[in-house]
């Protein structure tokens, strides 16, 4: 059996598991399984990769996108550069085993909706999603400013200076950050929604719910919107893809 699998903390919102075992049923594709593994720290890594003999493909999610790329032996070049992984190839050869991380965020976000007319962003966080999606604009000639609770460079303003300004200037805005993710789905970013208009669009990376708080604000404004669903789909194919294209495990 080959094993696929999510680590994070928490995996409680996941759909990952869900979403592949569709897949395989629906596409009869037989011996796979994907499980989630849910792990408080990236200590906990080294000893699951070793004791899950099976598992050769896995993706990564919050809080660990950034930090995993210190526990690989090979990036792959989007993903260096976008400095977060969320897909993890495992090659075993005996008791070798060789671990390389890429970036399948970056183009599931470009190609999950139309960004045509928009030519500046504001992009709500700073961690592993918010540097895929930042790859993905610029590659599509968008410029993003970030917005963090603590900003820390020239190109990130703190959400607490966000004026008219900014809303009326970054027609899109996206929420890379997991507030409104369930179970919390009460939390929304604090950002100014009265200057929304419907020249704005609101993409929330947040997927469960379908509806967060952050895009019913927006529809209360007129904004178009969108959640990250698409983008699950389109990065969990590609993720697949790597794995089963790229790797010559043979189970036992």
């Amino acid at each position: 059996m080959i094993v696929y699998g999510l680590i994070g903390n928490p995996l409680t919102h996941s759909w990952s598991a869900s979403y592949f075992s569709s897949k395989f049923r629906q596409e009869n594709i037989s011996g796979r399984i994907y499980k989630l593994f849910p792990i408080s720290s990236l200590d906990e890594f080294p000893g699951l990769i070793v004791r899950e003999k099976e598992l050769t493909g896995l993706n990564v999610t919050i809080p660990f996108k950034q930090k995993i790329t210190g526990f690989l032996e090979e990036l792959d070049p989007s993903a260096e550069e976008i400095g977060a992984v969320n897909t993890i190839l495992i090659s075993r050869k005996g008791e070798q085993i060789k671990l390389k991380g890429y970036n399948t965020d970056a183009d599931g976000f470009r190609l999950s909706a139309d960004f045509t007319g928009h030519a500046n962003a504001l992009i709500l966080g700073t961690g592993g999603a918010a540097q895929a999606v930042k790859f993905a604009l610029k590659e599509l000639g968008i410029q993003c400013l970030s917005v963090s609770r603590n900003p820390g460079t020239r190109e990130t303003i703190c959400f607490s200076d966000l004026k008219n300004e900014h809303i009326h200037d970054h027609t899109l805005i996206i929420n890379a950050t997991p507030l409104g993710m369930y179970p919390e789905i009460s939390s929304f970013p604090p950002i100014p929604y009265q200057y929304l208009t419907e020249r704005n669009f609101l993409y929330d990376l947040v997927y469960n719910p379908e509806m967060t708080i952050f895009l019913k604000k927006g529809l209360e404004y007129g904004t178009s919107i969108q959640n990250g669903e698409k983008m699950l789909q389109l990065q969990a194919e590609q993720s697949y893809q790597i794995w089963e294209f790229n790797n010559n495990f043979i189970p036992a």
